[in-house]
């Protein structure tokens, strides 16, 4: 399981700039969502697929396919396609860049820390699951949703937290937010990172609250448990060391 339940980069980098409706092909005419909604995802209507754009479409389905559900944000969001293109675009360059010193775990860790201090249910529990399933660990998520200053965390990640919050607080940032993040090891750019990563999610946070958008249930267990093919992967792995060790 990876981070193609929130979204797949290749799709969303050309989600926002594409802006075609094209007649979308049988296949995707007949795809229907994988589970009934939830009685109440958003108080706001979810389109029919039949109605949204076939860029948006085409990307449900991919996201949909590749993670078994399709994570409620996508549903509510696509109320507003342009704006709907837009947030991933955004979401995707913030989330899925591959420089600086941020980690995909230390990215979702920022939105679980931000996101609680801004009681946004969907994205505590939605990036706390990306977090389980990045990170390995299956219990720092959960420490940091209930007080991230008595969290189980390294130097580098309580620096990290530390600026964040004080972003999403809307502190006054000084040199001393600056030289304390170099001092673990992040850069202005990585500062800018962290800061971006903060103020889209006060965003995202805001909007779940006006819609009321709740999480999907397949987020609670995500990451907790060694899914099937792990076990039978590591079976597999400890047949070949005891194999070995006869040999």
């Amino acid at each position: 399981m990876n981070g193609c339940l929130v979204c797949n980069q290749a799709r969303l980098s050309r989600v926002g700039k594409c802006q075609h409706t094209g007649a979308m092909t049988s296949a995707v005419t007949r795809k229907q969502f994988s589970s009934d909604p939830p009685e109440h995802i958003s108080r706001y209507p979810i389109p029919y697929k039949k109605d949204l754009p076939y860029d948006i479409v085409e990307l449900m389905v991919e996201v949909e396919t590749k993670g078994g559900f399709l994570p409620n944000v996508f549903k509510v969001l696509s109320h507003r396609p342009s704006e709907f293109r837009a947030f991933f675009a955004y979401y995707n360059a913030l989330m899925n860049k591959e420089t600086g010193a941020l980690t995909k775990a230390d990215r979702e860790l920022i939105v679980v820390a931000t996101s609680i201090h801004n009681h946004c249910l969907y994205c505590v529990v939605s990036h706390s699951a990306l977090h389980r399933i990045y990170s390995k660990n299956p219990t720092l998520a959960d420490q940091v949703t209930v007080n991230y200053e008595s969290a189980q965390l390294n130097p580098r990640e309580r620096a990290m937290l530390d600026f964040a919050l004080a972003i999403c607080r809307s502190d006054t940032i000084t040199d001393a937010h600056f030289q304390e993040l170099e001092a673990h090891g992040f850069d202005r750019e990585d500062a800018w990172d962290i800061a971006a990563i903060a103020s889209f999610f006060a965003m995202s946070n805001r909007l779940a609250h006006l819609t009321d958008m709740r999480p999907n249930t397949e987020f609670y267990s995500m990451g907790r448990v060694p899914r099937e093919k792990d076990k039978d992967k590591g079976k597999d792995e400890g047949d070949d060391k005891g194999q070995c060790k006869a040999d």
